[in-house]
């Protein structure tokens, strides 16, 4: 029995996961193009596919139909907002992901591109590259007031990874968990107070139809002039052209973007010094990898287990 491995990264680091798949007695399909794919690349790998192991590429209503044998669709990453769950659901496809195993990976990063933001790094880097020997002024991080959006399991590492830095956290979440909050002295406001006040702002929300462009041109006009905001989220989280005309005209100091809504992406966002770019690298480290695709290969296997079909 075959199952499309859509993914292009997956099985590049280690082939633990897919050896784990051939024990069982089933045929990986492996992505032949090594980008992400599109719809019609996918119908065509997926023919008679029990299962589909899945990336950031999308999972459509079409892709589903298309295939009666489809029992099972792992997602090796976080979010669900790739895949069709309604179309999935309609034909009793099970669906799992990967949530725990990201959560260092990702608040890593984040930390590490509002350090990189704040001291400028990547700006005196780029000058030292054009041989400008020009040093920027940067600022601390400690003592800063931080503004987190979604305090889910990310949010709360981040919290965590920046307690060394004595800031003053404001977060936006509509269900917290009352006990860390308390402990580490965190207030919950609206999403407003954290935009006009905060000196740095980190999305850690789901992408749905009510936190697309949650960060729009009013919302990035209302920040200080000072400020900078992170996204390792979701693309289309932050409204990308508003974005990019705030840094152009220096309403805010600086961002860093992972995420974007058409990936690969080739924006106008490259044009400026005062942010940063990274191609969705969240969980791109060796030892998050190998455990996602360890637990990615484990959830098809063991929900087409529980359908009696291996």
């Amino acid at each position: 029995m075959k199952v499309l491995i859509s993914s292009r990264s997956f099985g590049k680091i280690d082939s633990g996961a897919v050896e784990l798949l051939k024990q069982v007695g089933l045929i990986p399909i492996m992505n032949p193009y090594g980008r992400k794919l599109t719809e019609q690349e996918i119908l065509d790998l997926q023919e008679d596919a029990v299962g589909i192991i899945a990336g950031t590429e999308k999972i459509t209503d079409k892709i589903i139909s298309n295939n009666n044998q489809l029992k099972v669709i792992s997602r090796y990453g976080i979010g669900l907002d790739n895949i069709d769950l309604k179309a999935a659901e309609n034909k009793n496809i099970t669906v799992y992901n990967t949530p725990e195993t990201p959560t260092i990976a990702v608040a890593e990063l984040t930390l590490s591109l509002i350090l990189n933001l704040i001291k400028k790094i990547g700006m005196v880097d780029r000058n030292l590259r054009n041989h400008k020997w020009k040093p920027e002024i940067g600022n601390l991080l400690s003592d800063k007031t931080i503004g987190i959006i979604g305090l889910g399991r990310i949010g709360k590492k981040l919290v965590q990874l920046l307690e060394p830095f004595n800031p003053k956290i404001y977060v936006s979440e509509i269900n917290p968990d009352k006990y860390f909050i308390t402990k580490y002295n965190i207030d919950i406001v609206p999403i407003e107070n954290i935009i006009c006040s905060c000196d740095v702002i980190t999305l850690h929300v789901p992408m749905t139809k009510q936190t697309k462009h949650i960060i729009g041109k009013n919302e990035l006009e209302a920040m200080k002039p000072s400020a900078i905001i992170i996204n390792t989220a979701r693309g289309g989280l932050i409204d990308e052209q508003a974005l990019y005309n705030a840094l152009k005209n220096n309403k805010i100091a600086g961002a860093a973007v992972d995420v974007f809504e058409e990936e690969p992406n080739t924006g106008d966002l490259v044009k400026l010094d005062n942010v940063l770019l990274t191609p969705h690298i969240g969980t791109y480290t060796v030892e998050t990898r190998k455990h996602m695709e360890i637990e990615a290969a484990n959830n098809l296997i063991n929900g087409l287990k529980d359908l009696k079909i291996i």
